[in-house]
């Protein structure tokens, strides 16, 4: 993410009016206040995907009014979902007001008034913001004004998947090229979507393109909590989310890939990350393989230097440090 305010970078009589035109720009004019304005810290990281924007804030206390006249100077009509990641933080629009805390999601629509706060007593707050265009969000408006202001769980079910989501994007540094950001900002309002439908009165409104993206992107994270589980395969993934094996298929195969493959992707993947892990180089070769579903110590080296070109023990050698290599006595699985 980009850097565009750092309140270390200004003398501290010019910090908080530095920080009302940074978020005028970067977010949206709003009337701000503040208890002391000679202590005020604050930064402010954005990522630009296209028709959306995420944007990393923290802060210390204040009172944000999105105001009747600069709605009317300035409106992008723009849906604001936030993720409290520290502190506390007071939400009034709609008639709505409520206390957000850490973990929990909330939804603003920059086209009625409303009033953020983070008091005082609170410790410096901490956010994502993800904003887009009111049109982009695939349910109807109706739908989502019964939700403004309203704390939305981000520790369970589509509102983790959420904020997981958000929380990668924010922490990966990857130099994402312009149809990769477009795509992204597609996954996260479909997200969005779901988290929404989920605490309205289910799918149902959501678009049938939006329900499939949503339903691979909850048995993509199911399958990488449960690795390391052996029984792990089409029928359990199906049960799970209660669909048809059929489906579960037809849903991978829109996705370019199949179950088994994604899987096992998945679990070379972990296998990849442990052998270059200089923690775990007293852990045999197999003793890895197994811990990630690969019980067949002969079957795994196969497969493993058919997609790497490595057998396992080469390819740990390689990317751990010579003094640490010495260490890991030659494994039957080679």
């Amino acid at each position: 993410m980009d850097t565009v305010f750092d309140s270390d970078a200004h003398p501290h009589g010019e910090r908080a009016q530095a920080w009302v035109e940074a978020t005028a720009a970067s977010v949206i004019p709003t009337r701000l206040t503040f208890p002391d304005e000679s202590t005020f810290g604050a930064r402010l990281q954005t990522m630009d995907l296209g028709s959306a924007r995420l944007t990393a804030l923290s802060y210390a206390a204040l009172r944000a009014r999105r105001t009747p006249a600069l709605i009317r100077r300035s409106d992008p009509e723009y849906y604001q979902v936030t993720l409290i990641e520290a502190g506390r933080h007071g939400f009034d629009q709609a008639g709505r007001r409520s206390l957000v805390t850490a973990g929990n999601l909330v939804l603003h629509d920059t086209s009625h008034p409303f009033e953020g706060m983070v008091p005082a007593s609170s410790p410096r707050s901490e956010s994502l913001m993800l904003q887009f265009p009111r049109k982009l969000l695939p349910l109807p408006e109706r739908q989502a004004t019964r939700l403004l202001a309203v704390p939305l769980e981000g520790g369970h079910g589509t509102g983790r998947l959420l904020a997981q989501f958000l929380r990668t994007m924010a922490e990966e540094e990857v130099p994402y090229s312009a149809p990769d950001l477009v795509r992204l900002a597609g996954t996260a309002i479909d997200l969005v979507a779901a988290a929404l439908a989920h605490h309205l009165e289910g799918d149902r409104d959501l678009p049938p393109d939006s329900r499939r993206r949503v339903l691979f992107l909850q048995m993509s994270a199911y399958v990488q909590q449960r690795l390391a589980e052996p029984d792990l395969g089409p029928a359990r993934l199906a049960a799970a989310h209660h669909i048809s094996t059929r489906h579960l298929h037809r849903v991978f195969q829109q996705h370019g890939t199949t179950v088994a493959a994604f899987i096992r992707r998945h679990r070379l993947d972990r296998c990849r990350r442990d052998l270059a892990d200089p923690a775990l180089r007293a852990v045999p070769v197999h003793g890895i393989a197994a811990r990630w579903g690969f019980p067949r110590p002969g079957a795994f080296t196969r497969l493993f230097r058919d997609v790497t070109g490595l057998t396992p023990t080469e390819y740990r050698a390689a990317r751990l440090p010579r003094a640490t290599t010495d260490q890991v006595r030659p494994d039957a699985t080679r």
